[in-house]
């Protein structure tokens, strides 16, 4: 089975005006992002006044962080026709849908099994010569309706590319300033003890930024209300961001290549909180070891290549680097959704959808393009 590519989506502007293209180019896909995650609160059993009490205090909190982010979520609802709450929470569901089931008294609040997957090869072990930024995006298979790629080119010139599910400000991408940036799920005892800016408002400040040393300023010292791991890379620079809550670890490559899954892997982390989202997602361990090891196998230069198969790598499969569309112990779906390959260099992202049934890759540029590369 062969999916269709995800649809480039361009804005420019003032936040507002940004926002109000946003959802005029995609309401159907927004829509089914509202509705999967209206659906996924509706199954906890809240009420319409609780939803919207969880989804106003992390609104409130991407307010306090950057206004022209809600500016924007004001446009992107006002273009699609659909209420500022939809698109507040499609913004902040992972926070959102973890803190309903923790309200909710349920003995895990974790919304997902585990998600992703992130290999980086350094310039020095690169066949280009340039650094190699890539990730397998897993989550639910119903992500694949709802998800984009948005072009945005801010007030100042910069431009960036995103993979997001739409309505949402970003997730995983690069800037015009050769800033990539990507990030996968973690779980600490010190989640929900605080709350926080959601992760999208983050990442979105992130990809906004012409210096690498503002945006993990951002990353590390913002205060979140769950933890999450993000990657940032500039000009072959690579650092890796562990973070809780209320505290950033990093982690740095070996041997120039940097592997990660859904679990602390810094010493310094592990000694100072619990990890807790192994009750769900155990292949977390082999997942961050099987892509380096094939990674390592590849010999002294590692190639673009080589990078895409470790990635649609699916030894052990269901639990698979490459994950098939499966069920999971919270009673979801899981999927790897897409793999990307970023080349921060030279302007653009790769994306393969749905690559456990093969992958068949788009190129997407900075300058507006998007074409088939298999």
């Amino acid at each position: 089975m062969k999916y269709a590519p995800f649809p480039l989506v361009s804005i420019s502007g003032s936040p507002y005006e940004r926002g109000l293209q946003y959802g005029k180019a995609v309401p159907a896909r927004i829509a089914h992002s509202a509705r999967h995650y209206r659906g996924e609160l509706d199954k906890l059993g809240m009420s319409p006044a609780a939803q919207a009490a969880l989804i106003k205090e992390f609104a409130d909190q991407i307010q306090g962080f950057d206004p022209g982010h809600a500016e924007e979520m004001r446009g992107i609802a006002e273009g699609a026709g659909c209420d500022f709450d939809d698109v507040a929470l499609i913004n902040a569901r992972t926070e959102v849908i973890a803190k309903a089931r923790l309200l909710a008294r349920m003995g895990n609040v974790d919304p997902a099994e585990g998600e992703c997957t992130a290999a980086l090869v350094m310039p020095a072990r690169s066949a280009t010569g340039r650094l190699i930024h890539a990730h397998n995006w897993d989550w639910d298979p119903d992500a694949c309706d709802s998800t984009i790629v948005l072009r945005v080119t801010l007030e100042t010139g910069l431009v960036f590319l995103t993979l997001v599910e739409a309505g949402g400000l970003a997730r995983h991408g690069f800037n015009s300033a050769g800033i990539g940036l990507t990030g996968n799920y973690l779980s600490s005892d010190r989640d929900y003890t605080q709350s926080g800016v959601p992760l999208s408002s983050v990442r979105r400040a992130v990809l906004c930024q012409e210096h690498v040393a503002i945006a993990m300023q951002l990353i590390a010292a913002t205060p979140k209300a769950c933890s999450s791991n993000m990657i940032v890379s500039q000009a072959g620079w690579v650092i890796d961001f562990e973070c809780a809550p209320d505290e950033s670890f990093t982690l740095l490559p070996q041997d120039g290549i940097l592997t990660h899954s859904n679990h602390f892997m810094s010493e310094v982390a592990l000694g100072k909180l619990r990890e807790d989202g192994l009750k769900n997602a155990v292949d977390t361990y082999y997942r961050a070891w099987r892509v380096r090891e094939l990674l390592e196998a590849c010999g002294p230069r590692i190639a673009v290549a080589d990078v895409r198969r470790a990635l649609g790598d699916d030894w052990a499969t269901p639990y698979s680097v490459c994950r098939p569309p499966r069920g999971t112990l919270t009673g979801g779906r899981s999927a790897t959704v897409a793999t990307l390959v970023l080349d921060t260099a030279g302007g653009t992202m790769d994306i393969a959808v749905m690559p456990s049934f093969g992958q068949s890759f788009t190129r997407y540029g900075l300058a507006g393009d998007a074409h088939p590369i298999d």
